[in-house]
């Protein structure tokens, strides 16, 4: 036999639960509300290197791991390889990569070059400097746990 709630504890109930999934939808509202942005910002901030916030991804990885394929960086990201392709001929072109034949000779080796180095530490100091000043007034403890919850989040979508 289960015991029947009350009705003003279901009416309760009810509620907590609608408050939560509007605390979801606003989560996600949020996050999309802060995410353009910040990705404009990071435009802004790179354009006077012929940049933007996809062809930093690809610098930025190759920075982390020294030299990589396509293939490594594509999946990194979650972009198809055809992406990734093009914004490795486009940072060719602007001399900031350089590449060589890999392992497997349909596959490309590309690494940054002197100049990609020297522009990556350029715009690198002008990111830390926005993030500090995004995260201004933010506690080190909250920002810590608003990167383990975004960990979580990655996590759970894949």
């Amino acid at each position: 036999m289960t015991a029947e709630l009350p009705l003003q504890y279901s009416c309760l109930s009810l509620l907590l639960f609608k408050a939560t999934i509007c605390a979801m939808q606003g989560f996600f509202r949020y996050y999309l509300s802060l995410y353009r942005p910040v990705i404009q910002a990071l435009n802004q901030l790179l354009h006077p290197y012929d940049l933007s916030h996809s062809l930093w991804q690809v610098m930025f990885y190759l920075h982390e791991h020294k030299q990589a394929s396509l293939v490594e960086i594509s999946a990194y990201y979650g972009i198809e390889k055809p992406g990734i392709t093009r914004r490795v001929q486009r940072l060719e072109e602007l001399g900031y990569l350089t590449s060589a034949p890999g392992n497997d000779r349909r596959e490309k080796s590309i690494a940054l070059t002197a100049e990609g180095q020297r522009i990556y530490s350029e715009c690198r100091q002008q990111i830390t400097a926005l993030e500090q000043r995004v995260t201004a007034g933010i506690a080190t403890e909250q920002l810590e746990q608003t990167v383990t919850v975004f960990q979580q989040l990655l996590g759970n979508i894949k």
